[in-house]
């Protein structure tokens, strides 16, 4: 038993931020980092099934974005690497959310100088900028709205309506460190927020290609594939329905509550298995567990 759970443990965090060894959410003891273990950016960012659905989601999302999407297409080596790209999200979201002090605010650094790098022009000949402060909100709040409602369905259902609110409050601070403006901070921001942009976004071919691309992204290992396929399908799931409709993801009613329990089944599997994730070692730093 115990070499099922290190062996599941193992390829979950090959996916993981922390596989790329650049952060010790253990040290310094006693730091809170940005949000501390009462924050429900704490809950939310903390168990793995959700927040993998959440990410996958949002990247589908970000994708309608053409001026967003430009600046990933012409500056990134996600289509090559896009286990890579994922892992370094992860690393970000990991090391701002659980990390101490000093390792979020390197992080945020340098994202904050790999943007201003990212420049260019979309396919339209609109110039784009990833430090534009729009476009940052953007990509924040495709974030995490996903997150959160990835939690809500898997993790949390009775996560109160205060505390979804207060989870996007708290989390702001970053897309604003990030140099973001005008971050939603509430549920009924986020939805406003989401009808103003809506009539900017459109699926094109590189939207298609970045679909494509994910979800053809490969698993670490061939036991892993089924996972990795449902997870994929429940990104989509997710979505909302205007943005399925955009992206061409049809799901019927019978095949959303399909995927929908086959999440529920595994994720208490994952739950088990991960002993030394983020939230994890974090609590270890701040000697809770």
């Amino acid at each position: 038993m115990e070499f099922i759970r290190s062996r599941i443990e193992t390829q979950l965090m090959s996916l993981t931020g922390l596989s790329l060894g650049q952060l010790d959410l253990e040290n310094p003891k006693g730091d809170p980092g940005l949000f501390g273990p009462d924050s429900v950016s704490w809950q939310v960012h903390g168990d793995f099934s959700s927040m993998l659905i959440g990410g996958i989601s949002a990247l589908m999302l970000q994708a309608l974005h053409p001026l967003a999407l430009a600046g990933v297409w012409d500056h990134s080596n996600f289509r090559q690497d896009m286990l890579g790209r994922l892992r370094r999200t992860s690393q970000f979201i990991s090391g701002t959310t659980f990390g101490s002090r000093k390792d979020a605010e390197w992080l945020i650094e340098k994202v904050r100088t790999i943007h201003l790098q990212v420049v260019g022009h979309a396919p339209d000949g609109r110039a784009y900028a990833a430090s534009d402060p729009d476009l940052l909100t953007w990509v924040h709040v495709a974030e995490v709205s996903n997150f959160l409602a990835a939690h809500v369905r898997y993790r949390n259902p009775q996560l109160s309506g205060r505390d979804q609110d207060r989870y996007y409050s708290e989390i702001a601070l970053v897309a604003e460190r990030l140099g973001a403006r005008n971050v939603p901070r509430s549920r009924q921001e986020v939805s406003d927020y989401l009808a103003r942009i809506r009539p900017q976004l459109l699926c094109d071919e590189r939207s298609r290609e970045v679909l494509r691309l994910l979800l053809n992204a490969p698993a670490p290992s061939h036991l892993a594939k089924p996972f990795g396929a449902l997870m994929m399908q429940a990104g989509i799931d997710l979505l909302p329905d205007w943005a399925s409709v955009m992206l061409g993801q049809h799901q019927s009613p019978l095949r959303r509550q399909m995927i929908r329990a086959g999440v529920r089944r595994s994720a208490p599997l994952l739950r088990w298995a991960m002993r030394n994730g983020s939230v994890q070692r974090a609590h270890r730093r701040m000697g809770l567990m």
